[in-house]
């Protein structure tokens, strides 16, 4: 699976295990940065990451800040992106059961890297259910469509 990884300067380390992670189980991936912990704007990683997911260039993306709160918000900013922020795995398997999120946001400071791991492996192994899902889904799209974003 090809991913769309972002972070800002509160999220590299974790971004740099979930790379490490990605790579080990044979996945793709497109960093959109940061790549230094020099204080920086979220907006700008997050926003190309998740505008990669809505554009089909990656199937899904994840994106770290210091409370993945940031990066979670701008995520959801772009039409087509339903970004999930996730501090435990239980939330990582329903937000692709019911939900068919696509992009999973993380926060460094809050889960620490083992349990991330497990929350990232939930998330990209999970399919979504479709069924009476696909009709909630579908009603988010139209709240999109409805006021144009």
């Amino acid at each position: 699976m090809k991913i769309a990884i972002a972070c800002d300067h509160g999220g590299l380390n974790l971004k740099n295990e979930i790379i490490k992670y990605l790579e080990t189980h044979g996945h793709t991936y497109v960093d959109f940065g940061t790549k230094s912990t020099d204080s920086c704007d979220y907006p700008d990683f997050a926003l190309p990451a998740a505008e990669a997911v809505a554009n089909g260039v990656c199937e899904r993306g994840i994106v770290v800040c210091s409370t993945g709160i940031g990066v979670s918000i701008v995520a959801n900013k772009v039409p087509g992106v339903r970004c999930a922020h996730c501090h435990d795995t239980y939330c990582a398997e329903f937000t692709r059961l019911h939900n068919n999120s696509n992009v999973l946001a993380l926060g460094e400071k809050v889960v620490g890297a083992g349990y991330a791991l497990k929350i990232v492996e939930t998330f990209l192994n999970t399919e979504f259910e479709g069924g009476r899902h696909q009709r909630r889904v579908d009603k988010i799209t139209e709240i999109e469509k409805k006021f144009g974003k």
